[in-house]
């Protein structure tokens, strides 16, 4: 699954990749779970090195940021910072904003990958 990677108004450059865990006719399904990253550079084994970590209880990746559960989309949301940095209040805002605009548009995201 591409990673959506944005800037936030701080100028933060952040990417986030959804907790997939189960697929509909061979096809990955978003999950209420987003894990958030500090986008530094691209970098392919940064990126298989940080998917091949999503299921696992503790992140060791420097740029983790903790995940945000959508717990009721469009109403509530929570913010776990489990990383080694943390979200401000506006950051975590800004990000549930760009999750559920391409939450509300799925074909924006890039689902294939290419």
């Amino acid at each position: 699954m591409t990673p959506i990677i944005f800037t936030l108004g701080d100028h933060r450059t952040v990417k986030v990749i959804p907790n997939v865990q189960a697929q509909v006719d061979g096809h990955p399904v978003l999950t209420y779970t987003y894990n958030i990253y500090r986008k530094n550079s691209f970098d392919d084994s940064e990126e298989q090195r940080q998917e091949s970590e999503l299921l696992l209880e503790r992140k060791t990746d420097p740029n983790y940021l903790g995940y945000i559960t959508f717990e009721d989309p469009g109403r509530m949301f929570t913010y776990t910072a489990d990383g080694q940095g943390e979200l401000t209040q506006g950051e975590i805002e800004e990000i549930i904003e760009n999750i559920s605009h391409y939450r509300d548009h799925p074909g924006m995201w890039d689902l294939d990958g290419a």
